[in-house]
C-alpha cells in the first residue's frame, strides 16, 4: 500500500495535467465550464485510484468510492449538459474574461490550475475515511451514508427542478420559485455543502484520529459558495438579467439554508 501523502501529491500532479488539457480545449471552444466537468470526473478517477492503493477496510473503501462517484458523475454530467454541450458560456465566466481582458488566456490557465489544486484538496476527506481499518459498518459510517443520501438527492432534485423550469419557453427571464427553490435561492449550493459533511461523520469512527482534516470539505466549500464563486457571482448575474423580480425574491427567500418564505 502506498503512503497517503504521496498519493495526494500524485493526484495533484495528475489533476494539473488534466487541467492543462482542458485549458487547451477551452481555448478552442471558449467555455470554461469544461473545467467544472473535468473537476467532477477527475475526482471520481482519483478516488477510485485511492481505493485500490491505501490500507483500510476494503468494503468501506468501496463504499466511499461509490459515494464520491455517484455524487461527482451526476454533477459533472449535469454541468456538461446544462452549461457545455451546445451551450453559450456561463455568464460568470464571460464576465471574468471581460475583466481580465488582455490577460484572459494566462489568467484562465491559472484558474484551471486552481481547479486542479481544489480537486486534490477535496479528495483528502474520502482518502482519510478509506484508511479506517475497523470492520464496517459502524454507527458513524451509517450516519455519514444517511447524510450523503439526503444531500446528494437534494442537490439532484434542485438541479432537476431548475432545469425543468428553464426548459419551458414561457419561463424565460423569470425567477424559479418551484419546489426547493421556494425555500432557498440556492438549494443546490446548500445540498452541495451538506454533502461534504458526510465524510466528516464517517471519519469520527477512525481510531487513529485525523477527522479534523475532513473539515476541509465543508469549510472550503462553504467559503467558496457563500463568499467567492457561488452565491456572489450567481446573484449578480441574476440581478442583471431578472431585475426587480429577483430583488423581490431576495427580500422574501433565504439565500442558502431552506426555510419558509417571508411575507412582505
Amino acid at each position: 500500500m502506498r503512503d497517503p501523502l504521496s498519493l495526494l501529491l500524485t493526484a495533484w500532479a495528475a489533476s494539473a495535467a488534466l487541467m492543462v488539457l482542458l485549458w487547451l480545449i477551452d481555448r478552442r471552444i471558449r467555455n470554461a465550464s469544461i473545467a467544472d466537468v473535468g473537476w467532477c470526473y477527475g475526482l471520481t478517477l482519483v478516488v477510485w485510484w485511492y481505493a485500490g492503493s491505501v490500507a483500510g477496510e476494503p468494503a468501506r473503501r468501496l463504499l466511499v468510492a461509490l459515494m464520491i462517484s455517484l455524487y461527482a458523475l451526476r454533477l459533472g454530467t449535469h454541468v456538461f449538459v446544462d452549461r457545455v454541450w451546445r451551450k453559450q458560456e456561463d455568464g460568470r465566466y464571460r464576465a471574468l474574461r471581460h475583466h481580465w481582458s488582455a490577460h484572459e488566456s494566462s489568467r484562465m490557465f491559472w484558474y484551471f490550475q486552481l481547479q486542479a489544486a481544489a480537486l486534490a484538496m477535496f479528495s483528502l476527506p474520502p482518502l482519510i475515511v478509506m484508511q479506517n481499518p475497523h470492520p464496517p459498518f459502524h454507527f458513524w459510517d451509517l450516519i455519514g451514508f444517511f447524510w450523503w443520501t439526503i444531500a446528494v438527492t437534494g442537490e439532484a432534485v434542485a438541479d432537476w427542478q431548475l432545469a425543468a423550469f428553464r426548459s419551458k419557453p414561457w419561463n424565460t427571464g423569470r425567477v424559479c420559485r418551484i419546489g426547493l427553490w421556494r425555500y432557498s435561492r440556492h438549494p443546490n449550493y446548500f445540498f452541495e455543502w451538506l454533502h461534504w459533511w458526510s465524510y466528516v461523520w464517517m471519519s469520527l469512527g477512525i481510531p487513529t484520529g485525523g477527522w479534523g482534516l475532513t473539515l476541509i470539505g465543508p469549510m472550503v466549500m462553504g467559503v467558496a459558495l457563500l463568499k467567492v464563486t457561488g452565491i456572489p457571482w450567481t446573484e449578480a448575474q441574476s440581478m442583471a438579467s431578472r431585475g426587480e423580480e429577483y430583488a423581490e425574491y431576495r427580500r422574501t427567500t433565504n439565500a442558502f439554508v431552506p426555510w419558509f418564505p417571508r411575507r412582505l
